[in-house]
Protein backbone atom coordinates (compact mmCIF):
# COMPACT_ATOMS: atom_id res chain seq x y z
CA UNK A 1 0.00 0.00 0.00
CA UNK A 2 1.24 3.49 -0.76
CA UNK A 3 2.22 6.09 1.65
CA UNK A 4 -0.43 8.18 0.32
CA UNK A 5 -3.49 7.91 2.38
CA UNK A 6 -6.61 6.15 0.53
CA UNK A 7 -10.39 7.31 1.48
CA UNK A 8 -13.65 5.99 0.47
CA UNK A 9 -16.42 8.18 0.32
CA UNK A 10 -20.01 7.21 -0.38
CA UNK A 11 -22.50 9.60 -1.93
CA UNK A 12 -19.56 11.82 -2.90
CA UNK A 13 -21.35 13.47 -5.57
CA UNK A 14 -22.83 16.21 -4.02
CA UNK A 15 -23.72 18.20 -1.06
CA UNK A 16 -22.12 16.85 1.95
CA UNK A 17 -20.34 13.77 0.62
CA UNK A 18 -18.41 16.11 -2.01
CA UNK A 19 -17.32 18.43 0.14
CA UNK A 20 -15.78 15.56 2.42
CA UNK A 21 -14.15 14.21 -0.39
CA UNK A 22 -12.81 17.82 -1.15
CA UNK A 23 -11.51 18.91 1.97
CA UNK A 24 -9.61 14.96 2.35
CA UNK A 25 -8.40 15.75 -1.09
CA UNK A 26 -6.84 19.15 0.28
CA UNK A 27 -4.88 17.23 3.29
CA UNK A 28 -3.46 16.15 -0.18
CA UNK A 29 -5.26 11.98 0.37
CA UNK A 30 -5.99 9.76 -2.71
CA UNK A 31 -9.94 10.18 -2.91
CA UNK A 32 -12.29 7.02 -4.07
CA UNK A 33 -15.47 9.51 -5.11
CA UNK A 34 -18.39 6.48 -4.35
CA UNK A 35 -21.79 7.41 -6.61
CA UNK A 36 -24.47 5.36 -8.53
CA UNK A 37 -25.03 8.37 -11.24
CA UNK A 38 -22.09 7.68 -13.90
CA UNK A 39 -22.49 11.33 -14.80
CA UNK A 40 -22.18 13.13 -11.49
CA UNK A 41 -19.76 10.70 -10.53
CA UNK A 42 -17.27 11.53 -13.44
CA UNK A 43 -18.52 15.59 -13.08
CA UNK A 44 -17.35 15.38 -9.58
CA UNK A 45 -14.27 13.71 -10.03
CA UNK A 46 -13.43 16.20 -12.84
CA UNK A 47 -13.97 19.36 -10.36
CA UNK A 48 -12.24 17.90 -7.70
CA UNK A 49 -9.49 17.01 -9.87
CA UNK A 50 -9.32 20.76 -11.27
CA UNK A 51 -9.08 21.95 -7.63
CA UNK A 52 -5.99 19.60 -7.29
CA UNK A 53 -7.47 16.70 -5.43
CA UNK A 54 -5.98 12.73 -6.46
CA UNK A 55 -9.37 11.48 -7.00
CA UNK A 56 -10.70 8.94 -8.94
CA UNK A 57 -14.48 7.14 -9.76
CA UNK A 58 -15.78 4.69 -7.74
CA UNK A 59 -19.65 2.93 -9.14
CA UNK A 60 -21.55 2.01 -5.89
CA UNK A 61 -24.80 1.60 -5.03
CA UNK A 62 -24.96 0.76 -1.35
CA UNK A 63 -27.56 -1.32 -1.70
CA UNK A 64 -26.33 -3.47 -3.94
CA UNK A 65 -24.30 -6.74 -3.05
CA UNK A 66 -22.41 -6.58 -6.43
CA UNK A 67 -21.84 -3.48 -6.95
CA UNK A 68 -20.22 -2.80 -3.79
CA UNK A 69 -18.34 -6.31 -3.61
CA UNK A 70 -16.87 -4.72 -7.47
CA UNK A 71 -16.26 -0.94 -5.23
CA UNK A 72 -13.99 -3.18 -3.25
CA UNK A 73 -12.34 -4.95 -5.77
CA UNK A 74 -11.69 -1.68 -7.91
CA UNK A 75 -10.11 -0.29 -4.64
CA UNK A 76 -7.94 -2.76 -4.34
CA UNK A 77 -6.95 -2.95 -7.82
CA UNK A 78 -6.71 0.79 -8.30
CA UNK A 79 -4.75 1.98 -5.24
CA UNK A 80 -4.23 -1.31 -3.27
CA UNK A 81 -5.72 -0.49 -0.15
CA UNK A 82 -8.12 1.82 1.63
CA UNK A 83 -7.60 3.79 5.20
CA UNK A 84 -10.37 5.93 5.45
CA UNK A 85 -14.43 5.29 4.81
CA UNK A 86 -16.95 8.39 5.24
CA UNK A 87 -20.28 6.51 4.66
CA UNK A 88 -22.20 9.31 3.45
CA UNK A 89 -24.63 8.03 1.28
CA UNK A 90 -28.04 8.90 2.63
CA UNK A 91 -31.96 9.09 1.80
CA UNK A 92 -34.78 10.77 3.31
CA UNK A 93 -37.61 8.72 1.75
CA UNK A 94 -39.72 11.57 1.10
CA UNK A 95 -42.23 13.63 3.03
CA UNK A 96 -44.55 13.31 5.30
CA UNK A 97 -43.59 10.54 7.61
CA UNK A 98 -46.05 10.70 10.40
CA UNK A 99 -45.54 7.29 11.99
CA UNK A 100 -48.87 6.61 11.78
CA UNK A 101 -49.48 7.01 8.16
CA UNK A 102 -45.89 6.06 6.78
CA UNK A 103 -45.59 3.50 4.26
CA UNK A 104 -43.65 0.47 5.43
CA UNK A 105 -42.30 0.44 2.60
CA UNK A 106 -40.61 3.93 2.56
CA UNK A 107 -39.24 2.46 6.09
CA UNK A 108 -37.69 -0.43 4.25
CA UNK A 109 -36.07 1.85 1.16
CA UNK A 110 -34.64 3.86 3.70
CA UNK A 111 -33.27 1.49 6.33
CA UNK A 112 -31.86 -0.48 3.22
CA UNK A 113 -29.89 2.62 2.21
CA UNK A 114 -29.15 4.64 5.95
CA UNK A 115 -28.56 1.11 7.69
CA UNK A 116 -27.99 -1.68 5.70
CA UNK A 117 -26.13 0.14 2.95
CA UNK A 118 -23.41 0.99 5.71
CA UNK A 119 -22.98 -2.18 7.15
CA UNK A 120 -22.57 -3.87 3.34
CA UNK A 121 -20.21 -1.36 2.69
CA UNK A 122 -18.16 -1.71 5.82
CA UNK A 123 -18.13 -4.90 5.55
CA UNK A 124 -16.85 -5.37 2.03
CA UNK A 125 -14.36 -2.90 3.00
CA UNK A 126 -12.70 -4.30 6.76
CA UNK A 127 -10.31 -6.32 5.02
CA UNK A 128 -8.25 -3.30 3.25
CA UNK A 129 -9.35 -1.14 6.08
CA UNK A 130 -7.22 -3.91 8.84
CA UNK A 131 -4.21 -3.40 6.78
CA UNK A 132 -3.92 0.33 7.23
CA UNK A 133 -1.80 2.20 9.76
CA UNK A 134 -4.69 4.02 11.22
CA UNK A 135 -8.27 3.07 10.16
CA UNK A 136 -10.77 5.26 9.98
CA UNK A 137 -14.78 4.94 9.37
CA UNK A 138 -16.76 7.73 9.74
CA UNK A 139 -20.44 7.33 9.88
CA UNK A 140 -22.75 10.70 9.03
CA UNK A 141 -25.43 10.82 10.85
CA UNK A 142 -27.82 13.07 12.52
CA UNK A 143 -28.78 14.72 15.97
CA UNK A 144 -32.75 14.29 14.94
CA UNK A 145 -31.63 10.36 15.21
CA UNK A 146 -30.49 11.03 19.49
CA UNK A 147 -33.35 9.58 21.44
CA UNK A 148 -32.24 11.63 24.56
CA UNK A 149 -32.50 14.53 22.55
CA UNK A 150 -36.11 13.92 20.86
CA UNK A 151 -37.60 13.07 24.70
CA UNK A 152 -35.90 15.84 26.29
CA UNK A 153 -38.89 18.54 27.18
CA UNK A 154 -37.98 22.19 25.54
CA UNK A 155 -35.96 21.03 22.82
CA UNK A 156 -37.83 20.80 19.06
CA UNK A 157 -36.34 18.36 16.85
CA UNK A 158 -38.56 20.11 14.20
CA UNK A 159 -40.86 17.67 12.14
CA UNK A 160 -41.10 13.28 12.83
CA UNK A 161 -40.20 12.06 9.79
CA UNK A 162 -40.34 8.52 11.50
CA UNK A 163 -38.27 6.89 8.28
CA UNK A 164 -35.51 8.87 8.63
CA UNK A 165 -35.50 9.72 12.36
CA UNK A 166 -35.52 6.09 13.24
CA UNK A 167 -32.51 5.05 10.73
CA UNK A 168 -30.68 7.17 12.28
CA UNK A 169 -30.97 6.07 15.28
CA UNK A 170 -30.48 2.52 13.88
CA UNK A 171 -27.21 3.34 12.62
CA UNK A 172 -25.79 5.16 15.43
CA UNK A 173 -26.78 1.60 17.07
CA UNK A 174 -24.61 -0.42 14.49
CA UNK A 175 -21.91 2.57 15.00
CA UNK A 176 -21.68 1.13 18.53
CA UNK A 177 -22.12 -2.51 17.78
CA UNK A 178 -18.95 -1.91 15.55
CA UNK A 179 -16.75 0.06 18.26
CA UNK A 180 -16.96 -3.05 20.49
CA UNK A 181 -16.25 -5.74 18.16
CA UNK A 182 -13.72 -3.98 16.92
CA UNK A 183 -12.13 -2.45 20.05
CA UNK A 184 -8.61 -4.50 19.98
CA UNK A 185 -7.95 -3.59 16.65
CA UNK A 186 -6.76 0.10 15.35
CA UNK A 187 -9.96 0.88 13.77
CA UNK A 188 -11.77 4.14 15.45
CA UNK A 189 -15.09 4.07 13.83
CA UNK A 190 -17.83 6.83 14.64
CA UNK A 191 -20.71 8.77 14.49
CA UNK A 192 -20.90 12.37 13.27
CA UNK A 193 -23.80 14.76 12.86
CA UNK A 194 -23.27 17.89 9.73
CA UNK A 195 -25.47 19.87 11.72
CA UNK A 196 -28.67 21.42 9.80
CA UNK A 197 -27.27 21.79 6.33
CA UNK A 198 -28.75 23.19 3.12
CA UNK A 199 -28.84 20.25 0.56
CA UNK A 200 -30.86 18.54 -2.01
CA UNK A 201 -31.95 16.19 1.15
CA UNK A 202 -33.92 18.73 2.70
CA UNK A 203 -34.66 20.92 -0.08
CA UNK A 204 -31.79 23.02 0.57
CA UNK A 205 -33.48 24.62 4.00
CA UNK A 206 -30.89 23.88 6.29
CA UNK A 207 -28.96 26.86 7.66
CA UNK A 208 -25.44 25.59 7.55
CA UNK A 209 -23.37 25.38 4.18
CA UNK A 210 -22.11 21.69 2.77
CA UNK A 211 -18.69 23.13 3.87
CA UNK A 212 -19.58 23.64 7.14
CA UNK A 213 -21.87 19.99 6.86
CA UNK A 214 -18.59 18.12 5.98
CA UNK A 215 -15.94 19.61 8.88
CA UNK A 216 -17.31 17.22 11.27
CA UNK A 217 -16.38 14.28 9.10
CA UNK A 218 -13.19 15.09 8.27
CA UNK A 219 -12.04 15.68 11.77
CA UNK A 220 -13.27 11.94 12.27
CA UNK A 221 -11.70 10.85 9.60
CA UNK A 222 -8.14 12.39 11.05
CA UNK A 223 -8.42 11.34 14.28
CA UNK A 224 -5.15 10.93 16.39
CA UNK A 225 -4.37 7.12 16.93
CA UNK A 226 -5.55 7.47 20.73
CA UNK A 227 -8.86 9.09 19.91
CA UNK A 228 -12.44 7.99 20.44
CA UNK A 229 -14.07 5.21 18.94
CA UNK A 230 -18.06 4.48 18.84
CA UNK A 231 -18.90 7.68 19.68
CA UNK A 232 -21.29 10.62 18.25
CA UNK A 233 -20.08 14.31 17.59
CA UNK A 234 -20.76 17.31 16.10
CA UNK A 235 -18.73 20.63 15.76
CA UNK A 236 -19.60 21.69 19.31
CA UNK A 237 -18.60 17.92 21.05
CA UNK A 238 -20.23 15.73 21.90
CA UNK A 239 -23.96 14.43 20.96
CA UNK A 240 -25.97 12.80 23.40
CA UNK A 241 -27.14 9.24 22.08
Amino acid sequence: MSEQTIALVTGANKGIGYEIAAGLGALGWRIGVGARDQQRRDTAVEKLRAAGTDAFGVPLDVTDDASVAAAAELIADRVGGLDVLVNNAAITGGMPQMPTTVDPATVRVVVETNVIGVIRVTNAMLPMLRGSASPRIVNMSSSVGSLTLQTTPGIDMGPIPAAYLASKTFLNAVTVQYAKELRDTNILINSGCPGFTATDLNGFQGVRTPHQGAAIAIRLATLPDDGPTGGFFDDAGTVPW
